[in-house]
């Protein structure tokens, strides 16, 4: 079953909001085994519409299509509809008694374009909407199913779960099921993690690899179907168990997990605390920390000294030392992770001193950035690293920098 979900509405081109629902209607359709094979997103414009119907109809066996069927000239789903199925539109009598009903109960005059709402595909199974006004419709047509739901996202969900998902595991012989989980990797990059799992991806069938880069970190994306769900896990474990031999000391976790929760976890685990010291990151290190459940047990708190004068009166950063080597340098870094640690009776602190940008500081280019690790009371540690991008994307991979080491020197 070649299953496409067709967005309408210039909105989500604009990106004015996102598709949320062909994102819900896809996790949806996977816990019962149907595969999706295109996401459309189309303006209103009926031509445009008309020709994505008509693309949907030549490649997929199942189109569930949502908005466009509101009561307003920019909603053109249903004139879109008549073109390709070549049915006419009636009006629901059942619909439009429940719009008037509406109006007459709130007191208020129906605007004649309200009646739009009722009309449906002559022969279509309607689906009656109780969370609002344009109902769903089931149409066969030539050997194709198509689906028609409002736009809204409560609207469209309460119907896809009280009768278009029930009517899809009656009506169709689902032959497999699919499972899915992302294993997420920090520290290697996308391309030499490619590189390293090549074999296994060439060999792929199933479960199918896709390697997915996202800021500072590399996913990889796990999908099987079995005749049961045990089965397909069971490929997908067995997949990943190679993947892990290959790149497992890059691996911090699966699924929705983020590095700083992995970090925190691993800090409760050994009993240690943690704190922090910041310049350029203006505590976004520590704010994602304390985000977290459970941060309390690990964390003692932070410091944020932007200037010079703050990490010479709050750090006890030397003057001398500010003088000759300036505090976007590896021994102001070390300063501020060896002083933080002292100074809030921590195990562990993190320093963080660089150029967000988008002008010099100090002589130093936008993107360099020094990061300080004092853990225990083993030798200080700094690391140096020139981020590329804008001021807001250098400061959130310094950060994220910061995690990943934190994460490998923990796991140890």
């Amino acid at each position: 079953m070649r299953t496409e979900i067709i967005g309408v509405g210039t909105e989500l081109l604009l990106g004015q909001i996102a598709n949320t629902n062909a994102q819900w209607i896809s996790s949806r359709l996977a816990d019962y085994g149907i595969p999706v094979y295109h996401h459309t997103v189309v303006g209103d414009n009926l031509d445009r519409v008309t020709s994505s119907f008509k693309n949907a109809q030549k490649r997929s066996d199942i189109i569930i299509i949502t908005g466009g069927l509101g009561p307003t000239e920019d909603d053109l789903t249903r004139d879109a509809g008549k073109r390709v199925l070549g049915l006419n539109l009636v009006e629901h009598r059942e619909t439009m008694d429940k719009i008037q009903s509406y109006y007459d109960r709130n007191q208020r005059t129906m605007t004649v374009n309200n009646r739009k709402q009722s009309l449906v595909f002559e022969g279509a199974n309607v689906l009656p909407n109780l969370e609002g006004m344009a109902p769903g419709q089931w149409i066969n047509r030539d050997g194709v199913l198509w689906i028609f739901l409002p736009g809204v996202p409560g609207e469209m969900k309460h119907l896809m779960e009280e009768y278009v998902l029930p009517r899809l595991q009656s009506n169709f012989q689902v032959d497999s099921q699919i499972v899915s989980q992302m294993l997420r990797f920090i520290g290697i990059g996308e391309s030499d993690l490619e590189t390293k799992l090549q074999t296994l991806i060439t060999q792929q069938t199933n479960p199918t690899i896709a390697p997915l880069a996202s800021e500072g970190e590399v996913g990889v994306r796990l999908t099987a179907t079995g005749a049961t769900t045990a089965e397909a896990w069971k490929k997908v474990e067995n997949l990943k168990e190679q993947i892990l031999n290959h790149v497992g000391q890059y691996y911090y976790g699966s699924d929705d997990i983020t590095v700083e929760e992995k970090v925190r976890d691993l800090l409760k685990a050994k009993g240690l605390t943690i704190g922090s010291a910041e310049s350029f990151t203006g505590g976004k290190f520590l704010e994602r920390l304390v985000s977290l459940p459970g941060a309390s047990n690990v964390c003692q708190g932070g410091y944020i000294a932007y200037t010079a004068e703050m990490k010479e009166k709050v750090l006890q950063v030397s003057k001398l030392l500010i003088t000759t080597y300036g505090t976007i340098s590896n021994q102001c870094a070390e300063v501020m992770a060896r002083n933080t640690q002292s100074l809030l009776g921590v195990d562990i602190a993190i320093s963080f001193t660089g150029v967000a940008g988008p002008d010099q500081s100090e002589g130093q280019e936008p993107g360099k950035v020094f990061i300080g690790l004092q853990i225990g009371d083993e030798k200080p540690e700094v690391y140096e690293y020139h981020f590329h991008g804008g001021r807001d994307q250098v400061r959130t991979r310094a950060v994220k920098k910061g995690y990943e080491l934190l994460f490998h020197r923990l796991k140890k």
